[in-house]
């Protein structure tokens, strides 16, 4: 079976971020909180001064900064995975009724979607951090809070769509029940779709959560983020760069990746797009 090089490059990427997040007391070199204050800017082993005890090199305290990013992924794939199902199965759900029922269903949700929308994302999900206090159960819940709107807008699009096809109107033909057609002929033909938009809330879902370490409301100030490794590491920008590129490089690389996988598992599944393919 041929795997487009997108679809194999996204896959690679966070096939490699989830071994990274669950075996990374195995396989990150040091312990992330443990410092080293005789080796505090310790730069990368390519650089003059470097060594290898530090693949790329040290924070202001010591710390191992491969270590800490390999830390840094379990809460970058936590927040991705639960956050992005959640908030998938909001929108879908709202999506699918509003889309295949029209009349009053479609004009509540679409109203309660315009209303969401009209709030910044990135100053409501950090008002939510605010109140709900710090914690990874905040920032997941601040993502799903924002973009269910996401799903729920596409879906409801789509669906409409699907409604109209010749098969819809062959099922109310035979007598299906509207609940029957929806789930057992509209929602195979929507999955392409979901699977596309499931990779790249995965992508939001790790920027989010940077955000939100970066200003100090996602996990404890001590745990291994993304986002608070560029907080610090912005302060020695100029005496040590590396700690402030190292885990912008892994959010660039995670989000390019939630892309490419999210266009290659729909060129995969979507028969419309198998079609057209020579």
């Amino acid at each position: 079976m041929r795997v487009s090089p997108k679809l194999g490059f996204g896959l690679g990427v966070y096939l490699g971020l989830v071994l990274l997040a669950f075996g990374a007391h195995w396989i990150a070199p040091h312990d992330p909180l443990e410092q080293d204050l005789l080796n505090t800017f310790a730069p990368p082993a390519w650089r003059d001064g470097g060594t290898s005890t530090f693949w790329l090199g040290t924070d202001s305290l010591g710390r191992d900064i491969l270590s800490r990013l390999i830390h840094g992924s379990r809460v970058a794939v936590t927040v991705a995975l639960i956050a992005a199902t959640c908030a998938g199965i909001l929108g879908t759900v709202l999506g699918l009724c509003a889309g295949y029922f029209g009349g009053w269903v479609d004009t509540v949700v679409s109203r309660i979607v315009d209303v969401w929308m009209a709030f910044p994302p990135v100053l409501l999900s950090i008002v939510l951090a605010a109140v709900l206090g710090a914690g990874l159960h905040t920032v997941v819940i601040a993502i799903v809070v924002i973009d269910w709107t996401r799903f729920c807008r596409v879906v409801r699009a789509e669906v409409m769509v699907q409604k109209s096809r010749d098969y819809v109107t062959s099922a109310l033909t035979i007598g299906l029940s509207p609940w029957r057609i929806l789930t057992g002929e509209v929602v195979p033909n929507v999955v392409p779709l979901l699977i596309t938009l499931f990779t790249l809330e995965m992508g939001i879902a790790i920027v989010v959560e940077a955000v939100l370490s970066f200003a100090g409301l996602s996990v404890a100030n001590d745990d291994a983020t993304w986002g608070s490794m560029i907080q610090e590491g912005r302060q020695f920008v100029r005496q040590a760069w590396w700690l402030m590129v190292a885990p912008m490089v892994c959010i660039v690389l995670s989000v390019l990746a939630a892309n490419a996988l999210g266009d290659g598992l729909r060129e995969r599944f979507d028969p419309l797009l198998r079609r057209e393919r020579p």
